[in-house]
């Protein structure tokens, strides 16, 4: 598909009904929640690694990147201080972590349509730590800590808009990874900024169930989260859709 026709089909795209899409989230966690628990199981088996390796390199160099409770004056410039000074010294560790979990979530998405779709391809988590995909996934792992990192030093306010756009990375990513990053970049605040209350809404209310995890003494969150990728997963088939899709397939697939 074309950068034009993904622009058309989203730009044209039909209105979504937030029942609708929430009711397909629930159904499609049913058949794919072993898969999003060894997603997020893998993605914490990688990234750990490196966040203790970063924490033991800072404060070895003498920087102690603090925790918001060991704050004295929860005041509003203190908060701000604080969030920016850490994001800061975070960056190196967001680019690795934000790197890892695009691939990792890609590699989820594309298991979800294998299901969805009832097709007999073979599950494969790491199939987009292929060397061709590295530079798309640095420049996206970039970009993607850009943000949260202004975000941060600005104390957050513009994240609640932006975590709509950069929720899209990894799906748009998933199918079009024959784009270039600063495409799928594009499209990914196309179709955010153009569904981004549905989007919003959906990701917060399973990003909610999915914290319900915690009370299955905190492990169970690993088995829940995964609940919260699957709106723009869900959105980006109703507007967009599959190569390869036939128009019964369509049908029946909205009539469910």
């Amino acid at each position: 598909m074309t950068l034009n026709q993904l622009e058309s089909k989203i730009q044209n795209a039909k209105e979504l009904d937030f029942g609708d899409i929430f009711d397909k989230c629930i159904k499609l966690f049913k058949q794919v929640w072993l898969q999003g628990f060894l997603t997020i199981l893998i993605t914490v088996l990688l990234t750990v690694p490196f966040y203790l390796l970063f924490t033991f390199l800072l404060e070895a160099i003498g920087i102690n990147v603090s925790d918001p409770t060991q704050l004295r004056d929860f005041g509003i410039e203190n908060l701000i201080s604080f969030y920016g000074t850490n994001a800061l010294y975070n960056i190196p560790l967001s680019i690795i972590t934000s790197f890892i979990s695009l691939a990792m979530v890609a590699g989820f998405y594309r298991i979800c349509k294998q299901k969805d779709l009832n097709e007999s391809e073979s599950e494969n988590y790491f199939y987009f730590f292929k060397g061709e995909y590295f530079n798309k996934l640095l420049i996206m792992a970039l970009i993607y800590t850009g943000i949260m990192t202004l975000s941060q030093m600005i104390c957050m306010v513009p994240y609640i808009y932006t975590v709509v756009p950069l929720m899209y990375f990894a799906v748009i990513f998933a199918f079009n990874s024959e784009k270039s990053a600063e495409e799928i970049i594009k499209i990914s605040f196309k179709i955010g900024n153009k569904k981004w209350l549905i989007s919003f809404g959906t990701i917060f209310v399973t990003g909610l169930l999915g914290c319900l995890g915690v009370l299955a003494c905190v492990i169970g969150i690993l088995f829940t989260m995964s609940l919260m990728y699957l709106p723009v997963y869900t959105i980006y088939k109703e507007i967009v859709g599959f190569d390869g899709d036939d128009e019964i397939m369509k049908i029946g697939s909205e009539q469910h």
